[in-house]
């Protein structure tokens, strides 16, 4: 959704892999700032701060050949870009293509939002020739166009027509009309 949105984007560390927030760090691994001017209370920016995997093994997962200032979960396996590169299901291949269609379909002369009838469908339009469709339900949600995107991309393969979107997915489509 936000790739989709006009103006620039920015992803924050470890988006692109689908990392979650390292929550369970130890108090002796902690060095934000933030954790000794609060006396221990809050424990700062660490957990998201924690280097990224780039191979799935070593002291550091490729991070650096001594291990990393903070501490990687053993979770972090699975997330390494290099086990991601090349696999087109993976968060980084979305976000590499993604970012690829994003130029090509930068240009946003207009943008607008459109009505789908449901409360927790967001559909909005690019210059109306592509758009977007969040799916924030629990129950799947029709796509009125011919897809370009999809955040799960071994569910519904690009090119095809009135598919249906997965609860908590979002796509980009063109719409019929503009074939």
């Amino acid at each position: 959704m936000m790739l989709a949105l006009p103006g620039s984007a920015y992803l924050y560390q470890g988006e692109e892999l689908g990392l979650l927030e390292v929550a369970d760090l130890p108090a002796d691994a902690l060095q934000d700032p933030v954790y000794e001017r609060t006396g221990h209370r809050l424990k700062g920016r660490d957990g998201c701060r924690v280097p990224l995997p780039w191979t799935p093994d070593g002291s550091s997962f490729g991070f650096g050949g001594n291990g990393s200032w903070l501490p990687q979960p053993p979770w972090f396996t699975d997330y390494a870009a290099s086990s991601q590169s090349g696999h087109l299901d993976s968060s980084l291949e979305l976000y590499r293509r993604a970012i690829a269609l994003r130029r090509d379909l930068a240009d946003c002369e207009h943008f607008s939002w459109i009505d789908t009838g449901d409360p927790q469908v967001l559909r909005f339009a690019r210059s109306d020739e592509w758009h977007c469709l969040i799916n924030f339900s629990s129950r799947p949600a029709p796509i009125p166009g011919r897809l370009i995107l999809n955040s799960e991309p071994g569910r519904v393969s690009a090119g095809t027509t009135t598919s249906l979107l997965s609860p908590e997915a979002a796509a980009w489509f063109r719409p019929l009309s503009q074939e």
